[in-house]
């Protein structure tokens, strides 16, 4: 005779048994682990598709970033079957979330993102990672490794080239500096600063007097600029972190009437009107670097991801750079295909 003890063991054995079951079915049948890629939902890849792509931008106000936007729409139009969609977080790392989220929920084929800060973008984007949702990371990093593939510049190697130009060439003499540094929190500002410090090591005569983050904006970077100009009149140079900032300071100084004493110099070089070419090409820049946006390269790797369904994709792609001056700035402009 069965007892009621010996019932409950039963209801207790036959529930595991079925949820364990239907666990390993619904792993089957909705994710496959790639260790080169990650995650990736199975069967959502091929040609003659339509596959929706969430771009998280970390901001629009930045003139950088509508490069990129444009960059990367403009190469997405050129597949057949991409339909980007931009989200603008307005440098809101909350609002950035929110937005991966909402992208996650809408069940998004790719996501790229460039984050407005590391730290706190980096737990929403291993979510979108492990839900089976390429994730390409472009520009600013993220903590960890949970995302497919990461395309960005070299900051470092961009801050210290910077440096090695203020010490060779720009200040052989030595001369006090100051540093408008991107937003705090982001993974090139932090890069940027490092570098510029590495590239100065060997001219002992240079000295950083002050830095103050500029949030990579230009009406920013004037107020910073007119207030370290205040405690700091006799500077020989202002090393900022974007064309932006850089011209921004230059138009701070300009209304103290100190432009003509101090030389100017940022990153980016942006092959547009008002980018930081056209700076150095006119005289308020000394030098630039270019910084590409990398959103063409985005778009080449979702294709391989999405259509050609290629999984051993690279997990880091380094976009190089170019020292621009007075000497190459014309004739880079157009090798980077700046109109107008």
């Amino acid at each position: 005779m069965i007892n009621s003890l010996d019932i409950r063991r039963i209801r207790t054995m036959l529930a595991v048994g079925l949820a364990s079951g239907a666990l390993a079915l619904f792993s089957a049948c909705t994710v496959t682990a790639d260790p080169g890629s990650g995650p990736q939902q199975e069967g959502n890849c091929g040609p003659d598709q339509e596959y929706a792509i969430g771009m998280s931008q970390a901001n629009n106000a930045e003139p950088y970033r509508e490069v990129m936007n444009s960059d990367i729409t403009t190469a997405a139009a050129a597949v057949p079957g991409f339909k980007v969609t931009v989200a603008d977080a307005a440098q809101d790392n909350s609002k950035q979330v929110s937005q991966v989220e909402n992208f996650i929920t809408q069940q998004i084929d790719l996501l790229i993102i460039s984050p407005n800060e590391a730290k706190p973008l980096t737990a929403v984007v291993k979510k979108a990672y492990d839900a089976g949702i390429p994730v390409i990371v472009l520009d600013r990093k993220v903590e960890g490794d949970a995302y497919t593939a990461f395309i960005g510049g070299d900051n470092v190697a961009i801050g210290k080239a910077a440096g090695e130009y203020y010490a060779e060439t720009l200040l052989p003499d030595g001369g006090k500096v100051v540093e408008i540094s991107g937003l705090a929190g982001s993974t090139p500002a932090a890069e940027r600063a490092q570098g510029f410090r590495e590239g100065i090591e060997g001219n002992p005569k240079i000295e950083i007097v002050a830095t103050q983050s500029g949030e990579w904006l230009r009406e920013k970077g004037q107020s910073v600029m007119d207030a370290l100009l205040k405690a700091n009149p006799d500077i020989d140079a202002v090393y900022a972190h974007n064309d932006p900032m850089a011209e921004g300071a230059y138009l701070a100084a300009d209304q103290a009437k100190l432009a003509d004493k101090i030389k100017f110099t940022g990153i980016d070089a942006l092959p547009i009107p008002s980018g930081g070419i056209k700076a150095v090409e006119q005289g308020r820049l000394q030098a630039t670097f270019v910084y590409a946006t990398g959103g063409r390269e985005a778009i080449d790797l979702a294709k391989q991801i999405l259509i050609d369904c290629k999984k051993d994709v690279p997990k880091s792609t380094t976009l190089g750079t170019e020292q621009i001056t007075k000497e190459n700035a014309t004739e880079m402009y157009g090798k980077l295909g700046g109109k107008g």
